[in-house]
């Protein structure tokens, strides 16, 4: 006795290959697995159409919630405030002045809105917070001079696998 895919009726299976019961139940399985196969390949379509520039701010959406969750109960990197609010993951050099910082973990750090909008980032008390916390050295590295990067779209495919598992790494140790 075999269970039918579709109907989860219990019946007499004729060959092994067999997974359903009736042909009401294999037209119902055809038109499920057929749905499933359309799905995907409209998610691969659309995959597909997405420019550099979308992989980019995809990325960085991933990278900046890795930021607040590695930074979560740390202060604000400027004003050294725990409070209420919308905290951003703020760039210490922009990524309109440096981009190929942009995805450098050394230079992003939980940062309270006000500080991030209203302060433009807040930066000389940001400096001397982020001495504190990872040197002198690596602060001056950041400000030095870098080769810029040319992501592809294929290298921010993979950045972002990274960053979801580092994720769901953090998720997952908060749960526990």
């Amino acid at each position: 006795m075999a269970k039918c895919k579709s109907c989860k009726k219990s019946f007499t299976q004729f060959n092994s290959l067999q997974v359903v019961c009736s042909p009401t139940c294999a037209l119902a399985v055809a038109k499920i697995s057929t749905a499933k196969r359309k799905k995907a390949e409209t998610k691969n379509r659309l995959e597909n159409l997405k420019t550099l520039g979308t992989h980019k701010k995809e990325l960085q959406a991933i990278f900046n919630k890795w930021i607040r969750l590695t930074d979560k109960d740390q202060p604000c990197i400027s004003c050294q405030r725990h409070h209420k609010g919308q905290y951003h993951a703020g760039h210490y050099r922009s990524v309109g002045s440096c981009a190929e910082l942009r995805f450098e973990p050394d230079n992003v750090h939980k940062q309270c809105s006000a500080c991030n909008n209203h302060l433009s980032g807040n930066l000389i008390d940001y400096r001397i917070n982020l001495i504190k916390k990872i040197g002198l050295a690596r602060v001056e590295w950041i400000e030095g001079p870098h080769e810029i990067k040319h992501y592809t779209i294929d290298d921010i495919k993979k950045l972002k696998v990274v960053y979801r598992a580092k994720i769901r790494e953090i998720e997952k140790s908060k749960a526990a």
